[in-house]
């Protein structure tokens, strides 16, 4: 919700002081809640000080490295957001085996420590390379009056919202459907934030090298369709070991190219902060209610999921038609031409 001030905050030209603003305010939400013994304080700490730390600093990492680069933007930024999969990997991993061993507290400060020690890499190696914009309103008005541009973002709200059901629920449908094991179930949201690393990558090489990043992004969103619908015909484990592998493909690479999708529909470079700052604004509020209406809806069909599994699938179906209304609109309908 506060890309919109970070990102305005990048094109003028403070990006350290930004970064280390959110870096800052999220380590205090993760110290903090190690402390929490009730449930509105890692809500206070967790939900709120932590999320508004890492939204002051997420969207002007990802606009600073597409500043870097043009021809080969969509592979720079889907290196960048491997780390949201190794931390996918790392997090839970760390977990699982200190938790029992040293307590809530204690495990939560490591997480802690582990955030200190990357953030610190980010923060000494991380510079700005345009000269700064000083001028110019929070709001880029001209955004509104590029129509490609609002309906992507548009698109990107009816998408958000249903991406992380999988990641939320994978594990209880394993659980409640499948008759896995607790154990077994956490290895699936290992594996599905595990295969997000060459995922991320490899589609923004294909993005920048043969086909251009929103060519590349309807493909992935066509994959996530599909495998969304596939999901209420999966009835076994094997099955849902390659539903995982799949889906987990397709949206590791949506979560590296909508970034990247946005800066190409932004003509002018200088403005990227700015317009990647709306558009996580607009979006972060999609985020937010995913994970309600996931929930709202298997409780109303008393634990049945295939309700919000279908939720999840028409609306990411819509969410691809808005997207590539845009990418019509930008660039025209054939889809031999690289964009």
């Amino acid at each position: 919700m506060v890309g919109a001030f970070s990102g305005r905050a990048l094109d003028a030209g403070l990006f350290r002081p930004t970064l280390i603003l959110g870096i800052s305010i999220q380590l205090v939400g993760i110290f903090t809640m190690s402390v929490a013994k009730t449930y509105w304080q890692p809500l206070l700490t967790q939900g709120i000080c932590t999320g508004i730390g890492g939204g002051i600093f997420f969207c002007p990492v990802v606009g600073l490295v597409s500043t870097y680069f043009a021809k080969k933007r969509g592979m720079a930024i889907g290196i960048i957001t491997t780390g949201n999969s190794v931390g996918g990997l790392i997090y839970p991993v760390v977990v699982r085996q200190l938790l029992d061993k040293v307590g809530f507290g204690w495990t939560v400060r490591v997480l802690g420590f582990i955030n200190v020690v990357s953030l610190a890499v980010v923060l000494a190696f991380m510079k700005t390379r345009l000269p700064p914009r000083t001028t110019g309103p929070i709001i880029d008005t001209s955004a509104f009056r590029d129509p490609p541009y609002m309906i992507h973002i548009l698109g990107m709200c009816f998408l958000m919202a249903p991406v992380y059901f999988v990641f939320y629920y994978i594990a209880s449908f394993a659980r409640d459907e499948l008759d896995m094991s607790y154990n077994s179930s956490l290895n699936l949201v290992i594996i599905l934030n595990g295969i997000g690393i060459p995922a991320r990558v490899l589609p923004g090489f294909i993005a920048d090298r043969y086909i251009g990043p929103l060519n590349t992004f309807s493909c992935c969103l066509l994959i996530n369709v599909v495998m969304l619908w596939a999901w209420v015909g999966v009835h076994s484990i094997p099955s849902f070991y390659v539903f995982t592998i799949i889906h987990g493909l397709g949206a590791a690479t949506f979560q590296s190219l909508f970034p990247t999708s946005i800066a190409a529909l932004s003509n002018d470079i200088t403005k990227s902060g700015t317009r990647l700052g709306m558009a996580f604004t607009v979006i972060s509020f999609s985020g937010l209610v995913g994970g309600p209406i996931s929930g709202a809806l298997l409780k109303v069909a008393g634990g049945n999921y295939v309700v919000p599994m279908c939720w999840a699938a028409s609306s990411t179906m819509i969410g691809m038609g808005l997207c590539m209304t845009a990418r019509g609109g930008k660039h025209g309908c054939c889809w031999k031409t690289r964009c």
